[in-house]
């Protein structure tokens, strides 16, 4: 649908994954587009990440396993809004495509789920389930006796496995588990600096056409400033880092008031090695309008220390 197509009674198409948390999310953009006067239906769309489950997501070898086939079906006309998990949204632009909302962030911690205890209380060789790099990474830092193996499979599906003695403990992002209604899972909420979260986790990303100024007005109005600005300097920072989904990297922005009452927005990075045994951290912190700004200073900082050897090093491992 061009612009000059775009009418206000006809429904936009929301194209999204299959999965529960997927359709929960979509589910809540169209809601929330209804508020403003905008009918919506969703069309699921199956990814590779979706239909190949067998080994980590890393092992895949491609960034945007859950949203290609997403993008195509936007730029092909089938559908006018993708809603994407934005840790899972490739930094790289598309052409013919825009950003045109993050809205308000949800938690973006991690949360570890165990029948076994806390993290600090978990035997030595418990074996905690994750299909992230960065948490491995994170976890065998602060515990360097933990088993960590992959685990693949929606939220049901691990939460499940966990329940099957297949695992003492597994590590999900605590936004995933609230809006499936699993919040009473959490078992402990690994928050900053225990483990810094993906760039964009607990955000979504709402795409369309650039061209699509009807459907750019309307996503305008789901946009949630602060979080936009504290996403793009994480994803800045990524995108400088070229460390796509493999590479152990994490961001956290936020917003925060200094001593005068002004606004800040800060900006933690961290890039570790998959064995937890080395861990560069960067911080940074400027005006709000700085975002683009701050993500390239903490990438710097950290390939001053050495960043780009352990990203490599990651990607010769995958």
């Amino acid at each position: 649908m061009s612009a000059s197509l775009f009418q206000s009674d006809s429904p936009l198409r929301i194209g999204t994954r299959a999965s529960k948390l997927a359709r929960w999310q979509s589910d809540w953009v169209a809601a929330e587009l209804k508020k403003h006067g905008h009918a919506a239906e969703i069309v699921e769309i199956s990814t590779q990440g979706d239909t190949q489950q067998s080994g980590s997501v890393a092992s895949l070898g491609l960034q945007g396993v859950f949203t290609k086939e997403i993008q195509s079906a936007l730029l092909a006309g089938e559908v006018d809004i993708a809603v994407h998990s934005l840790k899972d949204l490739p930094t790289e632009t598309i052409a013919g495509l825009r950003l045109a909302a993050v809205p308000r962030r949800a938690n973006p911690a991690d949360a570890l789920v165990s029948s076994a205890g806390r993290l600090s209380e978990l035997p030595a060789g418990a074996k905690i389930g994750t299909g992230s790099t960065r948490r491995q990474a994170q976890l065998l830092a602060a515990r360097h006796d933990l088993n960590v193996v992959g685990i693949r499979g929606n939220v049901d599906t691990r939460l499940r496995k966990l329940d099957d003695g297949e695992y003492d403990a597994i590590v999900l992002a605590a936004a995933g588990l609230t809006r499936l209604g699993w919040k009473d899972r959490i078992t402990e909420l690994l928050n900053p600096p225990t483990m810094l979260p993906a760039p964009g986790q607990g955000a979504l990303g709402l795409e369309c056409r650039a061209d699509d100024e009807g459907v750019i007005a309307a996503l305008s109005l789901l946009d949630h400033e602060e979080t936009h600005r504290a996403t793009t300097a994480e994803r800045t920072m990524l995108a400088v880092l070229d460390g796509g989904c493999s590479a152990p990297i994490a961001a956290w922005g936020r917003l925060e008031m200094d001593d005068d009452e002004q606004p800040q927005l800060k900006l933690d990075g961290l890039v570790a090695s998959l064995d937890g045994t080395e861990v560069l951290r960067a911080s940074t912190s400027g005006r709000p309008g700085q975002a683009e700004e701050l993500g390239r200073i903490a990438a710097e900082q950290l390939l001053d220390l050495g960043a780009a050897d352990i990203i490599r090093d990651a990607r010769v491992s995958d």
